[in-house]
């Protein structure tokens, strides 16, 4: 089994996400009190042609990704009304854990795999690593988390590996960073 540079091994959860009310109070949260850090923000991804449940979504949101050990942890805040996984899952049972990512080779055979188990796609929507992510619904996906399949590229190994290294002996200074 391949294991990324920031030492997960692929297909398996490669990262825990949150939806958080105010991205920089869920920072100094994080940072403060789990030790994890720093975060990488990205303060908007609006990415033209997202699919919610087989509809086009103008969902935006601001997310910020950081590391604890090996495991990404990404907090993700909305910034509109707009109907999402997000919005879903915080109008039945409020902030909180929201998926665990699957770091896959192949982000369309891995849900037609899981589409065999019983999953659906709830969203899918284009990255700035490149490829695109699929959140998979098994039917309780907001209610006890969505699975996100994470695609796997050179630019995205090389970007959350590079998250993971500032994470190794940081000093807690500079706590939110620049994504890019």
């Amino acid at each position: 089994m391949q294991q990324l540079g920031f030492g997960q091994p692929m297909g398996t959860i490669a990262q825990t996400a949150f939806i958080v009310p105010d991205l920089m109070a869920a920072i100094a949260h994080w940072t403060a009190d789990k030790r994890a850090g720093p975060f990488f923000v990205l303060p908007h991804l609006f990415a033209p042609g997202q699919i919610y449940r087989g509809l086009e979504s103008r969902a935006d949101v601001t997310l910020a990704m950081g590391f604890a050990g090996h495991m990404m942890i990404e907090l993700i805040q909305p910034l509109d009304s707009h109907p999402s996984v997000y919005r879903e899952t915080i109008r039945l049972r409020g902030h909180g854990f929201h998926h665990f990512g699957i770091a896959v080779e192949d982000v369309d055979a891995a849900s037609a795999d899981y589409q065999t188990r019983g999953y659906h796609e709830a969203y899918r929507a284009a990255v700035p690593t490149g490829g695109e992510v699929v959140y998979l619904d098994n039917g309780d996906g907001a209610a006890t988390g969505f699975l996100e399949l994470l695609p796997v590229n050179p630019a995205m190994d090389a970007t959350f590996t590079r998250f993971w290294e500032a994470s190794r002996n940081w000093n807690g200074s500079d706590p939110a960073r620049p994504f890019a």
